[in-house]
């Protein structure tokens, strides 16, 4: 419990909402699919399913949307990081055209590469809720092998990790939209943070959506006022970062097991630690994606 206080206490210094100082506003989008609105099957995720082409339009449809609220809100520059998957789902011709993209899955930082502290805020569009998470549709941290991630003892998604970089480098989580455990599970690390719920998990895999019109207004609406609102926080760095890794099985910990900065506190888990929250990003990352064990 301490440990989730301290966390929370830490964020919500971070990440305060006020108004701007005049001046430039620059602002970081981070876009994921499985929150967003429309999504509601493995198909509409994956490239080479039947129905990925229609779900990188709702993609890009959301991401539109939170661009135009972003601009609306003062914004003078955009970036938007492709952060699902592949990281090729959003098309550039498809993107509105003030915006910048970040596109490819070969990333030191993933779903914030790029961000540093340059940025005033940054939104979370088509967040969906951690591994483990009893409800939340396609629930996961990372990809499919990771059962559990914790950060300082705190179990955390990607969202989560996420915000500590935004900490990290003093930008503001300004807003996070997704269904409303996703929702829910940012504002309650990063307290103040606004957040629009497109849809309602059921469960990890059924779905109430909201019409497409109305959430992509919600969005729009959500971005100008998120960003209007923020204050850019001052960076918090306080090292060192511990982090536990459980997956659903042995094999990885077994192969980096050969490392002796990686502890291995059960069969199934690896444990680390860094002093600079990118540097500990950068190890999660690899031990999720680049680890082959075939």
């Amino acid at each position: 419990m301490r440990a989730v206080v301290t966390l929370v206490l830490l964020l919500a210094l971070a990440f305060a909402i006020g108004p701007f100082a005049q001046g430039g506003r620059k602002v970081y989008i981070s876009v994921d699919m499985e929150g967003i609105s429309g999504i509601n099957g493995d198909d509409q995720t994956s490239a080479g399913q039947a129905e990925y082409a229609r779900g990188r339009k709702l993609m890009v449809e959301d991401a539109n949307a939170a661009i135009r609220g972003a601009f609306a809100g003062g914004a003078t520059e955009v970036v938007v990081n492709d952060s699902h998957g592949g990281q090729r789902n959003l098309l550039p011709e498809d993107l509105d055209p003030r915006a910048r993209l970040i596109s490819h899955s070969f990333k030191r930082h993933g779903m914030v590469e790029g961000l540093d502290e340059t940025f005033d805020s940054i939104l979370f569009i088509g967040y969906h809720a951690r591994a483990g998470a009893a409800r939340g549709l396609f629930a996961h941290t990372g990809s499919g092998i990771v059962r559990d991630l914790q950060l300082n003892g705190v179990a955390v998604g990607e969202g989560g990790i996420n915000a500590a970089m935004a900490a990290w480098y003093g930008v503001a989580v300004a807003l996070v939209t997704g269904d409303d455990t996703a929702v829910e599970e940012v504002q309650a690390i990063v307290p103040g943070v606004k957040g629009v719920t497109v849809k309602r998990a059921i469960n990890t895999r059924a779905v109430e959506m909201l019409p497409l019109a109305e959430a992509r207004r919600l969005i729009e609406a959500g971005a100008k006022e998120a960003v209007a609102a923020a204050k850019k926080p001052a960076p918090v760095r306080k090292g060192p970062y511990r982090v536990t890794m459980q997956f659903r099985d042995v094999t990885i910990p077994e192969v980096m097991s050969a490392f002796q900065e990686l502890a291995r506190p059960a069969p199934d888990t690896l444990a680390f630690q860094r002093d600079a929250m990118p540097e500990a990003y950068r190890l999660i990352r690899v031990l999720y994606r680049y680890v082959n064990t075939n």
